[in-house]
């Protein structure tokens, strides 16, 4: 492969952990991967390096003023540094972007992405919020844009990776892992009292604040569970959230033979993202699995596999996300934008872990759906949701 065939990607969220584990796989291939644009919120320190490392053509950053600061470090460049949605935007619209990686967390990025689909380019999908709240847009526009949407997420990405090569609609439902999160096994008595500090100890994974916080609520499954039903086609019923503490197990599929087939290895993000930025490279190349180093799932030292039904009784942000999907409409973005003010408050200390259940549970029994909302209708239910918060 030379140089002319590397995919050239565009990283949204650079500074994030989908972003920078992005850029050590791009680090490590750099004769497949090339990096022409960099976005994210407001590290620019962290961007500076980036920036410095990967000689971007373009860097946006949301945030004005960290943009204005950008510019006068990297002002020996030849960079363009851009700003504010209009920046996010132009960097996954950039001509020679070929695939934008939405590692970005939050309903920020759900515009970038519809831009970059709207321009043609694959998406290497980190981001839920764009098909929790729009996905009855971007997959139809992905359609007729013949724009792949490529899951990063493990659990996706391991779906994905079992219905290679299967007939889609011989699919009887999804079974989609869960670790349990720190708090896995405790009752709603013993969480009431439980700090940030207590929530951001995920036992298996590293992930960002956010993240780590709606996995240990089971939000984050539920965001997974919308994400699905619109990533393979299927009702959210026909999917059943599986725990699978040691986290080996990253989802499985069941066939109508009653067939299961199931993809393992250890929790190592570089997987997912890797499979879906090499994936269709070439017409010999689909798929390709390149070598990685990560610690080897050991089988006789793991000895078993453990599996439990999810105890949606003390973390209501499983049942809560599968009443929005039932509400469909403007309600998964209720749920989103409201588990999202809950996070922030809970991690500044303003209100209590169980709180959250209760912030996005009135924001939902608040709101009158809106069927089939646009773009713009979509924005405003959150700015709303914020607002009453």
């Amino acid at each position: 492969m030379n140089r002319q065939d590397r995919r050239s990607i565009t990283i949204l969220g650079s500074t994030g952990s989908i972003g920078t584990q992005t850029l050590d796989i791009a680090r490590a291939y750099p004769e497949r991967l090339r990096v022409v644009a960099l976005a994210a919120r407001r590290n620019v320190a962290l961007l500076e390096q980036q920036t410095r490392e990967f000689e971007p053509q373009l860097v946006a950053v949301y945030d004005e003023e960290a943009a204005a600061d950008l510019r006068l470090r990297i002002r020996d460049l030849p960079v363009r540094v851009v700003s504010g949605m209009e920046g996010l935007i132009e960097a996954c619209t950039l001509a020679q972007a070929q695939m934008v990686v939405t590692g970005i967390v939050g309903m920020i990025g759900i515009r970038p992405t519809v831009a970059a689909i709207e321009s043609g380019k694959d998406i290497a999908l980190a981001n839920k919020e764009t098909l929790v709240t729009a996905g009855h847009l971007i997959m139809p526009l992905a359609r007729r844009q013949q724009v792949r949407i490529l899951p990063v997420d493990s659990e996706h990405s391991a779906i994905f990776q079992c219905l290679q090569g299967e007939d889609r609609g011989a699919l009887d439902r999804i079974l989609l892992t869960a670790s349990g999160g720190p708090f896995r096994g405790k009752k709603r008595s013993e969480l009431e009292q439980v700090t940030a500090a207590d929530a951001l100890k995920h036992p298996n994974w590293d992930m960002g604040a956010k993240v780590t916080i709606d996995s240990s609520t089971m939000v984050n499954k539920g965001l997974e569970v919308m994400e699905a039903a619109w990533l393979f086609g299927v009702a959210p019923d026909q999917i059943q959230v599986v725990v699978q503490p040691q986290s080996i197990v990253h989802s499985m599929v069941q066939f109508r033979d009653g067939a299961v087939i199931a993809q393992l290895g250890v929790p190592d993000m570089r997987l997912p993202i890797r499979y879906a930025l090499f994936y269709g490279q070439d017409e010999t190349d689909r798929g390709t699995r390149l070598p990685l180093e990560p610690e080897r799932v050991d089988f006789w030292q793991l000895g078993e596999l453990r599996f439990e039904q999810p105890d949606t009784e003390t973390f209501r942000g499983l049942p809560l996300a599968y009443a929005a999907a039932a509400a469909g409409g403007s309600m998964p973005t209720v749920f989103n934008a409201a588990n999202e003010v809950a996070v922030q408050r809970f991690l500044k200390g303003e209100i209590s872990y169980l709180g959250i259940y209760d912030m996005i549970e009135g924001a939902m029994a608040a709101h009158r759906t809106i069927q089939n909302p646009d773009i713009g209708e979509i924005l405003a239910v959150e700015q709303e949701v914020r607002r009453t918060c």
